[in-house]
């Protein structure tokens, strides 16, 4: 701080130094000369302040306001449902017994709305038709009817019938 202040002291010197030469060659103009004396002793000052309080408490590198107006990347963003369903597909993966508990539910609900709502087909109501379109293996899943596996550690489903599923639900 010292070094600071010994930096700047040439300053206020040099400001009085000009007003003195101006009011040498300028006598009728002393009081605006002095005003201007004043304001950049005050400006020196305050600039003094200033750069006492920046050392004292620093500024953050980034404000929160700055954080918000940060745009946020997609790829971190996961959804909660997308995360759930991901779980319950490696699951059912492993065992029959997730099969039913976890999937089936999950597939079931979008077999039902895709049949009533894109073909008009109840799958409780016409289970002969339901079956027709949603083939054999996606049929044996969702049908209403379906009993637990018996083995609850039986291997679940493979990736290529439960990929070959989500094709068929697509296609609806």
């Amino acid at each position: 701080m010292i070094r600071r202040i010994r930096s700047l002291a040439p300053l206020p010197l040099l400001a009085t130094g000009a007003l003195v030469a101006v009011s040498f060659l300028f006598p009728g103009r002393v009081e605006l000369a002095v005003h201007g004396y004043l304001l950049v002793l005050a400006s020196l000052a305050l600039g003094f302040l200033v750069g006492v309080l920046r050392r004292t408490h620093p500024v953050a590198a980034t404000s929160p306001f700055d954080l918000g107006l940060r745009v946020r990347s997609r790829a971190n963003l996961v959804l909660p449902e997308l995360a759930r369903l991901e779980r319950e597909v490696t699951l059912s993966t492993s065992t029959a017994f997730d099969v039913h508990v976890r999937l089936r539910p999950v597939l079931r609900r979008i077999a039902t709305r895709a049949l009533a709502n894109r073909r008009g087909v109840d799958l409780e109501r016409s289970p002969a038709t339901a079956q027709a379109l949603l083939g054999e293996g996606l049929w044996e899943l969702v049908r209403p009817d379906r009993e637990p596996p018996h083995d609850r550690g039986a291997p679940g489903l493979e990736l290529s019938s439960l990929r070959a599923m989500v094709d068929t639900l697509e296609a609806l």
